[in-house]
């Protein structure tokens, strides 16, 4: 699921920058998103080990809806951090379909960004 969900944002962004001439500088703010997402569940996953704070589970979702869920999912992948929480990984999918909505539409012809 992880890695079809990634294979598809990846077509769904290549089919953007070619039909609707989407600025390559937007997968600068997925990519700068993603490690900054990374790092934010690196640390907690180090704080779980360490028994020390951890990072709210809606910092953590709201860092992946923030474009950042790609690298979410390549930490939940490599660390098993917050992978097998059923409560956060629905809750998380939302946020991954929200921003790909969000996507699609700021990216879209018909969005306001993209008129003038």
């Amino acid at each position: 699921m992880r890695l079809l969900a990634l294979l598809a944002f990846v077509a769904i962004f290549a089919g953007a920058v070619y039909l609707w001439a989407l600025p390559l500088e937007v997968a600068t703010v997925y990519a700068v998103a993603s490690l900054a997402c990374f790092a934010l569940y690196a640390s907690d996953k180090a704080a779980a080990k360490a028994g020390r704070w951890r990072t709210p589970e809606y910092q953590l979702l709201f860092a992946g809806l923030a474009c950042g869920w790609p690298g979410a999912i390549v930490a939940q992948t490599l660390m098993s951090h917050k992978s097998s929480k059923r409560s956060f990984k629905s809750r998380f999918w939302v946020t991954v379909m929200l921003n790909v909505a969000a996507f699609i539409y700021l990216s879209s012809p018909i969005s306001p960004l993209r008129q003038g």
